[in-house]
């Protein structure tokens, strides 16, 4: 009976010191020696304790494990262009970007593979399986963010896609935790059993949650994120703030080849070179000034600013496209609807891209509807709208709709958000 407490004691100590130290993480992004300590020693305990975690406490543990992964799932799940994005980051920080391709195919099977083990964990389906991939995917994730954090290689590793974002310190503790959670699920994988549910009717649960993840996945790729974790939501007031036009806003950017990073007071960074948009990437972006600055400009194809449009008109439509050149005919006629929708019923509209101004004017001969076209930074439009290309409808600033290239809306439906 001692040892029964002594048991139940140290079990749900140890998980409870864990779920302590990952709220002391979150409040945390700097590395911190003390946290470092406090966490190994965590995972010391868990490993050494790991035969005295009751079955109460494994449950505890495994349901933990299971909605972290589940959540982590989903909030990627929402948006998987948003993690293909950041494989591709991942590939050119590790020398391979000519996986390039197989960015978005990976991203969807690692974000499902994510939500599949989670999902299992907490309901009880296949647990020893599902530990064995939670195991797997862990064992991956420590040992990426851990070069991570030592040498800043990424700096968002997108662990939470764009719900939540953490520094890679914070990032590498929070995967230090999760396993001193998993390591009693490890060792005491024998004991963890389904005994209501034969295994074949658990392979086709298993089966079955895959399967609607994976049509969740592919929903949100085809149109947008049912969810939209981003600044340019719907309804959201992009207008900048009063009294920030003495801010500076500092871009900077690291060479590909050479890991030599460089910052510039935008617009003043050679944008519009082609060669320098292919040698250099974007890594991150500061704010000299009042923090509610706009942070984004829009250039028109001299170098001037032209972020005003944005908010000067009453009914804008937006036509956001990172990449023209991958443009099919399809997409083309789409984009040929709203700019003749627009000049119709007299409509502002713009373009903006993240193209070269040259390779504008060339398609422009054989595009008359690439006109009012303006550039702005390849990560932001990604961000405006998660499709390429994409459709924004503002007023004075605030974003009313927005559409992907398969949803682009009706005469009827624009002319009925314009009158609203």
């Amino acid at each position: 009976m001692e040892d029964t407490k002594k048991s139940v004691t140290l079990s749900f100590g140890v998980t409870f010191i864990a779920l302590l130290l990952a709220v002391v993480v979150g409040f945390n992004p700097e590395f911190s020696w003390l946290v470092l300590i406090a966490i190994l020693l965590t995972l010391t305990a868990s490993c050494l304790f790991r035969k005295r975690y009751t079955d109460g406490a494994l449950v505890l543990c495994r349901i933990l494990v299971g909605l972290l992964f589940v959540f982590s799932s989903f909030v990627k799940g929402v948006d998987p262009l948003g993690t293909q994005y950041k494989m591709y980051d991942y590939f050119i920080a590790y020398g391979i970007e000519g996986m390039g391709d197989m960015a978005l195919p990976l991203a969807v099977f690692m974000i499902l593979a994510e939500f599949l083990v989670g999902a299992c964990l907490i309901v009880n389906v296949l647990p020893r399986l599902a530990v064995l991939g939670a195991s797997l995917l862990m064992l991956f994730f420590t040992i990426t963010t851990f070069f991570d954090a030592m040498f800043d290689l990424v700096p968002d590793c997108g662990c939470f896609g764009t719900a939540i974002k953490m520094s890679n310190w914070q990032t590498f503790f929070k995967n230090l935790i999760i396993d001193s959670v998993l390591i009693p699920l490890i060792f005491n994988n024998k004991s963890l059993k389904n005994k209501e549910f034969g295994f074949v009717k658990q392979i086709v649960a298993a089966v079955v949650l895959a399967a609607l993840f994976l049509g969740f996945e592919i929903y949100n790729i085809r149109h947008l994120p049912v969810i939209d974790f981003m600044e340019w939501k719907v309804g959201n007031d992009m207008s900048p703030k009063e009294n920030t036009a003495s801010a500076d806003i500092y871009l900077t950017y690291k060479n590909k080849i050479t890991g030599e990073t460089k910052e510039y007071l935008s617009p003043n960074y050679p944008w519009n070179d082609s060669v320098w948009m292919s040698e250099w990437e974007f890594v991150s972006q500061r704010v000299d000034g009042d923090q509610n600055t706009f942070g984004f400009s829009i250039l028109d194809a001299y170098g001037d600013d032209y972020t005003h449009v944005l908010f000067d008109s009453d009914n804008l439509l937006v036509l956001v496209a990172p990449y023209i050149n991958e443009f099919d005919a399809k997409d083309y006629v789409n984009c040929e609807r709203i700019v003749d929708l627009a000049r119709a019923n007299g409509l502002d509209y713009i373009w903006i891209t993240s193209e070269n101004s040259k390779f504008i004017d060339s398609l422009y001969r054989h595009y008359d509807v690439l006109d009012e076209v303006y550039y702005g930074d390849e990560l932001e439009l990604k961000t405006m709208v998660r499709s390429c290309p994409g459709l924004m409808l503002m007023k004075n600033g605030v974003v009313v709709d927005k559409w992907s290239k398969i949803d682009f809306p009706s005469e009827k439906r624009v002319l009925k958000l314009v009158s609203e």
